[in-house]
Formats: C-alpha cells, sequence, structure tokens
C-alpha cells in the first residue's frame, strides 16, 4: 500500500519532469535553426511535449516504454542480486546496506532506480536535440533537403515544402527555391499533401 501511495505521489512529479525536459530538447532543437520556439508555443504544446517526442518514431516509443519496464524491474533486480558489485556500480548503487530490512533496502533501491532513470532520460532528451537540430541545420545549410510536402494554403495557392516540425498553431517550414525558414499559422494551411511517400513508393 506505501509503494501504491509512493507511485501516485510521485506520478505528477514525474510527469512535470518530463515535461521541462520536452521543453528544453525543443529549445534545443529550434535554437539551432535560430527560433525561440517557446515564443511560438502554447500551454498545451509545453504539456505534450514529452509525449511528442516519445510518439514521434514507433523505435524511439518501444524504447522508452521497454526503458519503463526496465527500470520498474530495477530495484528487485538489485535485491535479487546483492551479490554482484558492479551491477550495482552500474546503477550508482555503491552501498549495500545490508543491515536495513529487505523493504527498506527495496526502498533505498527504488530511490537509485528513479535517480538512474532520470539520468537516463535527461541523455536522451538533450542528446536527441542535440542531434537532431545539428543534423536538421547543417542539411539546410547546405541544401541537402528533400521537399516531401506539397502545402496547400486557404487562398489556393501551393508550395513544395521542407516541413521542419510544427505544433498547435506554426508550422515551421522551408519553400522550395527559398532558403529563408517560414512560420506560418497553422490556420492558414488548407491542407498538406506528402508528395515523396518513401514508405509507399518502393
Amino acid at each position: 500500500m506505501k509503494n501504491i501511495n509512493k507511485i501516485q505521489n510521485l506520478l505528477p512529479l514525474g510527469y512535470l519532469f518530463l515535461v521541462i525536459l520536452g521543453i528544453v530538447k525543443e529549445s534545443i532543437f529550434y535554437y539551432q535553426i535560430g527560433i525561440n520556439i517557446i515564443r511560438y508555443s502554447s500551454v498545451m504544446d509545453i504539456l505534450i511535449s514529452p509525449i511528442a517526442m516519445i510518439t514521434y518514431h514507433p523505435l524511439i516509443f518501444i524504447f522508452i516504454v521497454v526503458l519503463f519496464i526496465f527500470y520498474s524491474k530495477l530495484p528487485q533486480i538489485l535485491l535479487k542480486n546483492e551479490d554482484k558489485k558492479r551491477l550495482h556500480k552500474l546503477f550508482g548503487s555503491t552501498t549495500i546496506k545490508t543491515e536495513l530490512s529487505e523493504n527498506e533496502r527495496l526502498g533505498y533501491y527504488n530511490n537509485i532506480a528513479i535517480e538512474s532513470l532520470s539520468f537516463f532520460l535527461i541523455s536522451i532528451f538533450l542528446g536527441y536535440g542535440l542531434a537532431d537540430g545539428k543534423f536538421t541545420s547543417e542539411n539546410i545549410k547546405n541544401n541537402n533537403i528533400e521537399y516531401t510536402y506539397k502545402l496547400n494554403y486557404s487562398d489556393e495557392k501551393s508550395e513544395n515544402v521542407y516541413i521542419i516540425g510544427s505544433n498547435t498553431a506554426y508550422y515551421f517550414y522551408l519553400s522550395e527555391g527559398n532558403a529563408n525558414i517560414k512560420i506560418v499559422p497553422v490556420n492558414s494551411i488548407r491542407n498538406l499533401e506528402l508528395i515523396n511517400n518513401k514508405m509507399l513508393n518502393k
């Protein structure tokens, strides 16, 4: 019962932690292409930023799910393998508190698992923001991009574009033949056409 109550108390803090990581990741990514994304983000964009990151690609989603499952089992793993010091050291558990009861040791390992998971998530979000931003900015500078979408405006005009990103209010993109990044409100767009779908053109 204590563990369930503890988890319930930690869930809001855990999600707040993920929201902060999502904001930082987005800020790092867009900063590298000269955009202050916070200026163009609504409260909803901020709240769903970690979900957007996790669901961006199926492999990322699967990896994050597996990661959470593993770390939920980690306290029991550490408790059952207290004789394996290398395993404990790997997750930052440098002291095995054998003088404590089993429940107390399990609580200690829960804290170790949370700290280790937090560090790992920070590394993932920051690393992804840095790498993705660097990759995108270099491709833009070298004009090494594919205009895979056709953007149809509400006034019936259209153009081929490279979508950098989007949120609930804006699209960020490059138009074919124009090196300047455009920021356009979502409500000015009638629809998007995927004109080069690699998954269906195989």
